[in-house]
């Protein structure tokens, strides 16, 4: 009997050796900005029916088209403890060197003994995005309507020149491209804003127009659409499409591209198949 409970605590320590936190792949690649310590987020999950204290370290690499380079050795991060069954959202401050063109990074995710167990795909940019603004305002400064104040801040931190419409008014704006919004809510539209942006638009302008977050139970719209005038458009936005527009590159990268399709509107075409 002795022989066979040896080979059974032999089989219960090898399965129990097996047991390993899952990482759980990313639908999507993130995106950050260069030059500083960004979050980059990372999902595991514990397969197990007993909890797992796993020790967790992460390197970095910058990946070309042909290419996967180290940034350094792997550094321990943190150790995770994850319920049975448990799935967590876990976030890491992942330190991305300055690039002058969005770059493509891998952040590696290893075990104490750097046994990987996953990456995360990161799109890096550039902090100087929201500079495509100057040529496209052209000779005039921007209009800017901004009761939050998300915008203003990174125009004046980058030169952009602009004139604020909330001190100014719309109706004096002599430019050629505004942009209207973000809202926290409607309340922070004043009454007869509506009227004072088809006015400005019926004046020759190019207006990018973010809407206030829709009331609950409200009909479905699309995240974007163009409304045309005589050379321009004005583009109704959804704030979903530039949320957390201080943080989020794709959001700086998305009003950039709204504010091009306000001053050179484009005819609708069939989506095209790729492989």
């Amino acid at each position: 009997m002795k022989p066979v409970f040896l080979t059974g605590a032999l089989l219960f320590l090898s399965l129990h050796a097996k047991a390993q936190l899952q990482f759980v792949p990313p639908e999507a690649a993130q995106t950050a900005f260069a030059d500083g310590a960004r979050a980059v987020k990372a999902t595991f999950h514990n397969p197990e029916n007993q909890p797992l204290k796993t020790p967790l370290r992460l390197q970095l690499f910058q990946a070309s088209s042909a290419t996967v380079v180290p940034l350094g050795r792997p550094r321990d991060w943190k150790t995770l403890e994850v319920l049975p069954g448990q799935t967590v959202l876990e976030s890491a401050a992942v330190t991305f060197p300055a690039v002058r063109n969005g770059s493509r990074f891998l952040v590696q995710w290893l075990d104490a003994a750097n046994k990987v167990l996953g990456r995360t795909d990161v799109m890096v940019y550039p902090t100087n995005l929201l500079e495509a603004l100057k040529p496209l305002a052209g000779e005039t400064p921007l209009g800017v309507f901004d009761p939050q104040d998300q915008l203003k801040p990174l125009l004046k931190g980058l030169a952009v020149e602009f004139d604020d419409l909330a001190e100014a008014g719309l109706d004096s704006f002599s430019g050629k491209l505004a942009i209207i919004g973000p809202f926290q809510s409607r309340t922070q539209m004043r009454e007869g804003l509506s009227e004072e942006i088809q006015a400005l638009a019926k004046k020759g302008k190019a207006i990018v127009w973010i809407q206030a977050p829709s009331e609950r139970g409200a009909k479905l719209k699309p995240t974007f659409y163009a409304v045309p005038q005589k050379e321009y458009s004005v583009m109704i936005v959804q704030p979903g499409m530039v949320a957390n527009l201080p943080e989020n590159p794709q959001s700086q990268l998305n009003l950039v591209r709204f504010c091009q399709l306000a001053l050179h509107p484009e005819i609708p075409a069939w989506p095209t198949q790729t492989r």
